[in-house]
């Protein structure tokens, strides 16, 4: 039987209803006046942890916190007792991704697919209320996403959506498209901003005269600007004027023995300086307070590179269970390979990664939180995430401030830190409940129960159980 046009019409209403009525199968929770009771809070803020609070949340925003002895609940008020539990804020995590790697084999180039169904309600699941994505491969995909969330129709965070890439010839990736000259990066600035993109991510072979013409593009219209640079050093990217840069200090070349101006360094050439880094020389220390005075925050994406690394700990059993098939077998292949014989540099590096990341938080610069989840698929959405906030602790953070990180932090460079990133009165109930105390053991961040957003209790165990199977499919 032929689909007519109006049958089509029909099929198509008839989805967007039930993708509706899913939305609302996963949440536990939505009342217009609201008190958590009995909680312990840890309010993203970097303060110690308070016993036995009770949050007031009216119309979806935080309306009282105080001693549970001292706040009196409202008439009328859905009581929830969280005796036992921890409220952490709504995590805001800045290098995330829609797309999750999706490569035929391991000698098939590289290629991603877009997780339109599974990632938005992973991010949710593991707490994550707001998300800024780290570059987009289809762009009008993700802005339907975030239409559709903030409509109510699809689970998922708050979005802030970084434009298509904005990447050198030539690229390594051919779903990227190559910036033609400084003209043609200004045209692609102005053109992804009036559609609605509030970020823009400079990639590895990206030319001087580019980036800066598109930095200032950006800058012009009150945007921000990030990278993952390579071609570029992390001291020419903030005497330009960026405004953060990706993947720690995995990504600099500024240590490159011979590096050439302008020009993207091999693996083997970057690995070299990093076997040869000293993190405790004065040029570590003096590069470290550049990017200070120059303002550029620094995003940690450590699980994606733990996953490179010999002896660390394979994906847990519900990470499995939300892969698709071939996306699992090609993770544990690989993972074998990794943790087969090696000759110890890469564990070496990651010891030096941790420590430069916990030199620049301690030297007062902005380090906010990411997840990236590619690679060769062992970091996944909403799980990565949680694994970047342990990864943090093992880098030298306290529980307290690596939780501030992945929250605040987040929120302050978005500059949305008056609404969201902490747990305070005023601003959105954003909230995640956890069984156990995470600020005595890290680890329990994963024993999320449930995730507010605006005051909509989700069920993070429904959202999980939904998407099994599914990543690296849709």
């Amino acid at each position: 039987m032929k689909l007519t046009l109006s049958r089509l019409a029909v099929a198509l209403l008839s989805a967007v209803g039930a993708a509706a009525q899913d939305a609302d199968s996963v949440i536990t929770t939505r009342a217009p006046l609201l008190a958590l009771t009995h909680a312990k809070l840890i309010d993203g803020r970097g303060t110690a942890p308070r016993d036995d609070q009770t949050i007031i949340v009216r119309a979806g925003r935080i309306a009282e916190i105080g001693a549970t002895s001292a706040v009196a609940i409202p008439t009328g008020a859905q009581t929830l007792d969280l005796t036992g539990k921890t409220v952490l804020p709504g995590l805001v995590m800045l290098h995330e991704h829609l797309y999750f790697t999706s490569r035929a084999s391991t000698t098939a180039p590289f290629h991603v697919n877009e997780m339109d169904f599974s990632f938005p309600r992973l991010y949710l699941a593991c707490g994550l209320t707001s998300v800024r994505t780290g570059g987009s491969i289809e762009p009008y995909t993700d802005l339907e996403l975030k239409m559709r969330i903030n409509r109510g129709v699809l689970p998922g965070p708050k979005l802030h959506l970084t434009a298509p890439y904005l990447e050198g010839f030539p690229s390594a990736i051919a779903q990227l498209h190559n910036v033609d000259d400084p003209a043609d990066a200004v045209r692609l600035v102005n053109f992804w901003a009036d559609k609605g993109f509030t970020s823009f991510k400079l990639y590895m072979h990206l030319a001087a005269d580019s980036a800066r013409a598109a930095i200032e593009a950006a800058h012009a219209r009150g945007l921000k600007v990030t990278g993952h640079i390579g071609a570029l050093t992390y001291r020419e990217a903030a005497e330009l004027g960026i405004d953060n840069l990706e993947h720690g200090f995995y990504a600099a070349t500024d240590f490159v023995r011979g590096k050439k101006s302008g020009e993207l360094p091999q693996p083997a050439a970057v690995a070299g300086s990093q076997d040869e880094l000293d993190v405790n020389a004065p040029a570590v220390a003096a590069l470290i307070q550049f990017l200070i005075d120059r303002h550029v925050a620094l995003t940690s994406t450590l699980p994606v590179f733990e996953a490179s690394v010999p002896g660390r700990p394979i994906l847990t059993a519900r990470e499995l269970d939300c892969l698709a098939a071939p996306a699992r077998e090609n993770y544990l292949r690989t993972w074998a390979r990794v943790n087969g014989p090696n000759d110890g540099r890469a564990v070496a590096t990651w010891r030096k990664m941790l420590a430069l990341e916990k030199k620049f938080f301690d030297a007062g610069g902005l380090l906010v939180a990411g997840t990236d989840p590619t690679g060769y698929g062992a970091t996944i959405a909403g799980h990565g995430s949680l694994r970047e906030v342990e990864l943090l602790v093992e880098a030298g953070l306290t529980p307290v401030a690596a939780i501030q990180v992945a929250s605040y932090n987040g929120a302050r460079w978005l500059g949305v830190e008056k609404d969201v990133g902490s747990i305070e009165p005023g601003k959105a109930a954003d909230l995640v409940v956890v069984a156990g105390d995470p600020a005595k053991t890290i680890a329990d961040i994963r024993q999320i129960e449930t995730v507010f957003k605006d005051g909509v209790g989700y069920d993070a165990k429904k959202l999980l159980d939904s998407v099994k199977g599914h990543v690296g499919i849709q």
